[in-house]
């Protein structure tokens, strides 16, 4: 009976919440990430609603823009880590390599797996190596954990 059970239980796809207040930006990182495979995708526009929605909403990744107009990026990793989020973090901005480096830098301070940190717009390719490394080394949840089996 357990074999059958495994059977019909796979792991869920990762969980990757996206954070940017430019919805085109959020329609095209979605859009890479179908192209890419099968996630479960958040989309959050407003880095206060994504603080409320993480413990919530668990991703295993958390793409995030460091421009935010209510809260800058560093600011809400630095929320983000006080919270205790337990996913990785990708960077993407289109300010200069050097502030996405100190970024990077502070956000991994703060406690937070950051996974890089790239230049607006992220590049297909560069997001399929992440995601493609971030499937190979998460164990992911599966989509009928806590059943018996």
């Amino acid at each position: 009976m357990s074999e059958m059970l495994n059977d019909t239980c796979s792991p869920r796809p990762l969980r990757v919440m996206l954070l940017d207040d430019d919805t085109f930006m959020l329609d095209v990182l979605h859009g890479m990430l179908d192209e890419i495979g099968t996630f479960e995708v958040l989309r959050e526009t407003c880095a206060r609603q994504a603080l409320r929605a993480l413990p919530v909403d668990t991703p295993d990744l958390l793409v995030c823009d460091l421009s935010l107009p209510e809260m800058d990026g560093i600011e809400f990793m630095q929320a983000a880590a006080r919270s205790g989020f337990p996913g990785d973090v990708l960077l993407v901005s289109g300010l200069d390599k050097g502030v996405r480096y100190a970024a990077e830098r502070l956000a991994s301070a703060y406690g937070l797996r950051v996974l890089g940190s790239f230049a607006k717009p992220l590049s297909l390719d560069a997001l399929r190596g992440v995601m493609e490394m971030l499937a190979a080394t998460r164990p992911r949840r599966s989509a009928c954990s806590g059943r018996a089996g």
